[in-house]
């Protein structure tokens, strides 16, 4: 692993005046100044040396003007994703946006009509409502079933739902969050000949697809037949992957050119037109350069589980929903016997621990609360510590 085995990824970070919405909302919230800070997905990991070199390289240079991608930004995109997920993009399919939410809204815009529904899968990342609310478009929710500690699609509401509500759009996270799941073959053909039976078009949220534990392997759903790329657009990005939240920068994959050219269009009528300068830089030295970086960081947050899985095993008052992605753990903490707010306030005040509160990504997130644990392992060990104690107090 050279120097990115555990001892790079273990270095404590000090984030504290640098605006970071991690740390810094909490203590505008008034919340303790040693609490630590678990909820947002944020990694608290510095970024690969060769991106910060990059960087770097530009300052040094000295000048930002305006920038576009070129072929080596889409030979490094379609590099990544032809060896990590056995995808071949064509480059022309790609649309640059800041984020992957502004891709999200854009494709609602342009696939879809005021008034029209769109199908969600709760519990699910909490923005997925309000970005189809403020677009003018109703959500429909299709509950994911809970099944022997793993999560389900209920497939027969699935449909239904769509039925019923006459829905045009299926909003998908893949992987999951905040419930961990890596969708099987078998499971996306299922969501794919649902939607394609009912004429409904797939915005598919894939923005943690590199994070995928072992046994497991992400497939992007437009990449199993032309009919599901064809109606499917990809939201992807290097920010999670890489740790760039802050510098911006996505790529919306569009196979089908007359959808393409609408999504453009959505974009470009918020006055947005292309990345900046060092997102494009930061891009393509985290795909070119930094892939064994990303390799020491899967095996760090693989063992950070085993950590949570351990410390919250099955039959206990919280059991770790075992996760197959994401560096967000589920933690089902319903034998505690708490409201929603009650579980919160154990463990904001008790622990000290900020995470997120499961029903913030919907009714079904009922009695769970969200852990990011992409961070040092003595930080993830004081937070188990700090909720084990909580709960022993509560006994």
């Amino acid at each position: 692993m050279g120097s990115f085995d555990s001892s790079f990824f273990d270095t404590i970070q000090d984030r504290s005046d640098t605006g970071s919405v991690k740390y810094n909302v909490g203590l505008c919230r008034g919340r303790n100044a040693d609490i630590i800070p678990m909820w947002v997905a944020d990694m608290d990991f510095k970024i690969p040396p060769a991106v910060q070199n990059a960087l770097f390289a530009v300052i040094e240079h000295g000048i930002l003007g305006y920038t576009e991608t070129d072929t080596e930004y889409d030979a490094a995109l379609c590099d990544w994703y032809r060896r990590r997920m056995n995808w071949d993009l064509n480059p022309k399919w790609n649309i640059q946006m800041p984020s992957v939410m502004f891709g999200i809204s854009s494709a609602i815009r342009a696939m879809t009509d005021p008034g029209d529904s769109i199908l969600i899968c709760q519990p699910v990342y909490h923005p997925f409502v309000k970005i189809i609310s403020v677009n003018k478009r109703y959500p429909v929710i299709s509950e994911l079933r809970l099944a022997d500690g793993r999560y389900e699609i209920d497939f027969a509401d699935f449909e239904d739902k769509i039925l019923r509500n006459k829905v045009k759009a299926f909003l998908f996270c893949s992987p999951h969050n905040p419930v961990g799941r890596v969708w099987t073959e078998k499971e996306l053909r299922e969501i794919g000949w649902i939607c394609v039976k009912h004429d409904v078009n797939i915005i598919s949220d894939e923005i943690h697809s590199d994070f995928i534990y072992k046994e497991h392997r992400h497939i992007p759903i437009a990449s199993l037949s032309d009919e599901l790329a064809d109606r499917t657009v990809t939201c992807t990005s290097p920010t999670k992957t890489f740790n760039l939240a802050g510098l911006q920068a996505a790529n919306i994959i569009v196979p089908n050119p007359l959808l393409r050219n609408k999504i453009r269009k959505a974009g470009l009528a918020t006055g947005y037109s292309g990345l900046n300068t060092m997102a494009i830089t930061a891009t393509k030295a985290a795909y070119l350069y930094s892939e064994e970086w990303f390799d020491g960081l899967l095996a760090y947050l693989q063992e950070n589980a085993a950590i949570v899985r351990n410390a919250f095993p099955n039959g206990g008052d919280i059991t770790l929903i075992d996760p197959e992605g994401t560096y967000l753990m589920w933690l089902d903490c319903r034998r505690l016997s708490l409201s929603d707010s009650e579980l919160e306030k154990m463990f904001l005040e008790k622990a000290g621990v900020w995470l997120y509160r499961g029903t913030v990504f919907g009714v079904g997130g009922s009695g769970f609360m969200r852990m990011n644990i992409a961070c040092p392992r003595m930080i993830l060990r004081k937070a188990v510590s700090k909720i084990e104690q909580a709960i022993k107090s509560k006994e």
